[in-house]
């Protein structure tokens, strides 16, 4: 195997391939990148069993074939090479290595033998579409906050993808939750995607994926099985198991009665709550929200460190009511918001607020109040 390849383009295909490779590997060859050069392309393929990604490049191939190579080693290499250097990569079977060079520089680097290297075994998908990159970013980008750390309830580990009836008809809904807030939202369902199995994608491939939906103008190619997604764009393939689980009927906590209303300036409402929560150096520390005629005070009150307090005005005409929030969630859904008002719904001090982005209903919010 020998090809040439300019190095902003091994750059950026090495470096989406190794992100997938886990740092502490007990099986050696899935440290590696799988290196395959054909006439007209070379890819760069990584797994870890459960996710695996594709990347091909444009390259100046002399002599096909294919090996594999530390992808952590030949993404520092890669890296630390000149701005615009053409950097030759030749294997050579008879000693088992693999030669990076580019200028002045060489490198000779061990390689483990390519039919070592697993490849997740191909699947019939039951629902293939397209979508628009900016559609699924939102949708991920949006609920993956409140993806669930907890790994005693692996099921809420990841995002929720799945067609669900709107208001306005069917759409295509990504839901996350772990038990103190929760994110729904909602997308225009794309052409033929309504046969779609749902799936639990795992936190570490939205996070994956995130990397392939920077171009707006970009269709991502999306194909669906009971235990398989994928995300494809002409270059970039993103393969990834789903979690086998039962997402739990979220629906039931999603407050449907809270008849206080709540209107505020959604980015001086996420600084305010920033700054009282200074205070505190525990991250959970409540917010507490007092609330009367258009007015809003922002409390806290940590007795080792001191206290804090900020009013803002509000558009508020319900009785007074006093309830507390975690700040870090707050502050995190309140950041979601992309348009200048986020809408508040109450009930009680003890019950679950709802937050919409202004008058869109397509994101919904839900976070658990906390004891103040």
């Amino acid at each position: 195997m020998k090809f040439s390849i300019e190095r902003a383009v091994l750059v950026k295909a090495v470096s989406q391939a190794q992100s997938v490779v886990e740092r502490r590997n007990t099986i050696p060859i899935l440290a590696n990148v799988l290196i395959e050069a054909t006439p007209d392309c070379v890819s760069f393929r990584a797994t870890d069993l459960d996710t695996e990604v594709v990347d091909r490049a444009i390259a100046q191939v002399e002599r096909p074939g294919a090996t594999t190579v530390s992808a952590v080693m030949l993404n520092e290499i890669a890296r630390k090479l000149p701005d615009g250097a053409l950097v030759q990569l030749s294997h050579d079977e008879a000693s088992g290595r693999l030669s990076v060079q580019a200028g002045r520089s060489s490198f000779s680097l061990a390689t483990l033998p390519r039919d070592d290297f697993p490849v997740l075994a191909n699947t019939e998908y039951s629902a293939n579409f397209k979508a628009p990159a900016s559609l699924l970013r939102r949708l991920f980008d949006k609920s993956k906050f409140a993806i669930s750390t907890e790994e005693t309830r692996y099921y809420l580990n990841g995002v929720y993808m799945h067609v669900a009836q709107s208001e306005d008809g069917p759409v295509l809904r990504c839901v996350a939750t772990d038990g103190h807030r929760l994110a729904r939202i909602d997308a225009p369902l794309p052409v033929h995607a309504d046969n779609m199995p749902g799936v639990i994608v795992p936190r570490k491939t939205v996070g994956e994926l995130r990397k392939l939906l920077d171009d707006d103008e970009a269709e991502i190619a999306v194909s669906v099985s009971e235990t398989k997604i994928r995300f494809a764009t002409p270059t970039i393939t993103l393969t990834s198991k789903v979690i086998d689980g039962t997402f739990p009927d979220y629906s039931r906590v999603i407050p449907q009665g809270n008849t206080r209303k709540l209107e505020v300036d959604a980015a001086d409402f996420a600084r305010a709550v920033d700054r009282v929560a200074t205070v505190s150096s525990e991250r959970s520390r409540a917010v507490k929200l007092s609330l009367d005629a258009d007015r809003l005070v922002l409390s806290v009150n940590a007795p080792d460190a001191g206290a804090a307090e900020e009013e803002l005005i509000v558009a508020y005409a319900d009785e007074p009511l006093e309830i507390g929030f975690n700040a870090k969630y707050l502050q995190e859904i309140a950041s979601q918001v992309d348009r200048d008002n986020a809408v508040f719904l109450f009930n009680g001090s003890g019950d679950a607020a709802l937050i919409r982005e202004g008058s869109d209903l397509s994101a919904v919010y839900v976070v658990m109040p906390m004891r103040v």
